[in-house]
């Protein structure tokens, strides 16, 4: 029954989040959150999607503050779980992270520390944004499907490297250059695909190496694909790689790292509400780090629909 709960956060662990590390720090997260007085429900995911479900579940049972306990792709979850539920406004519902993943990606927009102790301190301020929320039209063979993302989508070569890397963290890999590693072993046997992308009135027809949309700046632990991207501006932000030789792309790497990607040639970027992806052959997307499916692809944005907890002290 809506309201008749007695914690005021529900708190949403993943366990597995950085191979693992959910599951191994909990005791030490749960401390402090007792420490900092706290009152909450704890409520772990057993399986792929299972935070979608949770979160629907507990919002029916009247939680409208979460926690999740997770990683970029733990945190794409609860908001699909958000917005699939009909009970309340998603901006009735504040969302807040403390972060266990391997990316970590989301709170870096948001300058929100990855020690526990001072992330905590900062949500228990409630400080909060409206953010905005991304949302993709994607196929899984001749389905359509929707995906809603607050971080950053990637298609092509991005997507081959995501899901890569999303099969060794499942087999129990996980170092900090996991992404650079399967960037590189990806890298030498992609091909670009020749590919139609529309974004709001402008047409670029190319051989497409990669594509990043961004509502915040970073992605793959770090780099930042869509540097200027702001998170509650109601535009996506896209970074076009066109093709590049391996060599080529190898040395343009460090522009992922410092910000200037848009300055290389072989770059375009855009601003815009609505991006329509089409080619002969299929390119994969991921969003949030979540490997999804393939093209044709429809991207819109939900403006100001995401009720996050971020770090005013920054």
């Amino acid at each position: 029954m809506e309201n008749s709960i007695k914690k005021e956060w529900l708190i949403l662990v993943n366990p597995n989040a950085g191979v693992g590390k959910g599951f191994k720090d909990w005791e030490d997260i749960s401390n402090i959150l007792n420490e900092h007085n706290f009152e909450y429900e704890a409520v772990f995911t057993e399986r792929k999607l299972h935070a979608i479900e949770l979160v629907q579940e507990k919002i029916a049972e009247g939680f409208r503050k979460i926690i999740v306990v997770g990683g970029d792709g733990t945190m794409n979850e609860a908001v699909n779980g958000i917005f699939q539920q009909e009970i309340v406004p998603t901006t009735e519902i504040t969302l807040g992270m403390i972060s266990v993943g391997t990316g970590n990606d989301w709170v870096k927009t948001f300058n929100m520390p990855v020690d526990y102790v001072e992330a905590i301190s900062i949500i228990k301020e409630e400080q909060t944004l409206l953010q905005d929320a991304g949302i993709v039209k994607f196929y899984n063979e001749t389905i359509q499907k929707i995906r809603y993302f607050v971080n950053m989508a990637g298609l092509g070569f991005d997507a081959m490297v995501a899901n890569k890397t999303n099969l060794d963290k499942e087999n129990g890999k996980s170092n900090p250059l996991l992404y650079i590693k399967n960037l590189i072993s990806v890298l030498f046997s992609y091909k670009s695909t020749n590919t139609k992308v529309t974004v709001d009135n402008h047409v670029v027809n190319d051989r497409i190496f990669s594509i990043g949309i961004g509502i915040g700046q970073y992605n793959g632990g770090g780099m930042q694909q869509t540097p200027n991207a702001i998170p509650d501006d109601g535009l996506l932000d896209v970074t076009l790689i066109k093709h590049m030789s391996p060599l080529r792309v190898i040395a343009s790497v460090r522009r992922l790292y410092n910000g200037t990607i848009a300055k290389h040639k072989r770059v375009e970027t855009f601003v815009a509400k609505s991006i329509f992806i089409e080619s002969k052959i299929p390119i994969m997307i991921e969003a949030d780090g979540e490997s999804l499916g393939h093209s044709p692809l429809e991207f819109g944005i939900v403006p100001k629909s995401v009720k996050v907890i971020v770090n005013r002290r920054a």
